[in-house]
């Protein structure tokens, strides 16, 4: 019985484009958007919310593969440098007692030292530069 509807689904669904990274962000942002407006009751974001909803489903349903897959690629490019982001203030948190973090004053990269309070000279591991770095705490 239920063998015929996945078998019709599956003939709809081929050649289609389907679920991804950005499709479930959309649907995330589409939930917590319905949550909100449960307790702020705004007709902008009942709108926004259903917008987000409207082009979940177009995505999914979707047979140009290419321009969505484009679309996933930069959402993911986007999303990574986000979640690097906080991985590295996770980092400095979590190392706060053991070390500083200090940017090169040259390639601006991000050095990891250990607390020595007062001047320390410093050589970057990427552009091989030497300067001078105050830690004060």
């Amino acid at each position: 019985m239920f063998r015929k509807l996945f078998d019709a689904i599956n003939r709809f669904m081929y050649g289609r484009y389907g679920a991804d990274q950005l499709f479930y962000a959309l649907i995330i942002i589409f939930f917590v958007l319905s949550v909100v407006n449960r307790f702020v009751a705004s007709l902008i974001i009942l709108i926004i919310q259903y917008l987000v909803f409207v082009f979940a489903i177009f995505r999914y349903l979707s047979k140009n593969i290419y321009k969505r897959r484009e679309e996933n690629r930069k959402f993911m490019s986007i999303w990574q440098s986000i979640k690097n982001f906080f991985a590295f203030q996770r980092d400095k948190f979590r190392d706060r007692k053991v070390c500083r973090y200090r940017k090169c004053k040259y390639c601006r990269a991000a050095l990891r030292l250990p607390i020595k309070k007062g001047k320390n000279s410093v050589k970057c591991p990427r552009c091989g530069k030497s300067f001078k770095v105050n830690i004060w705490i």
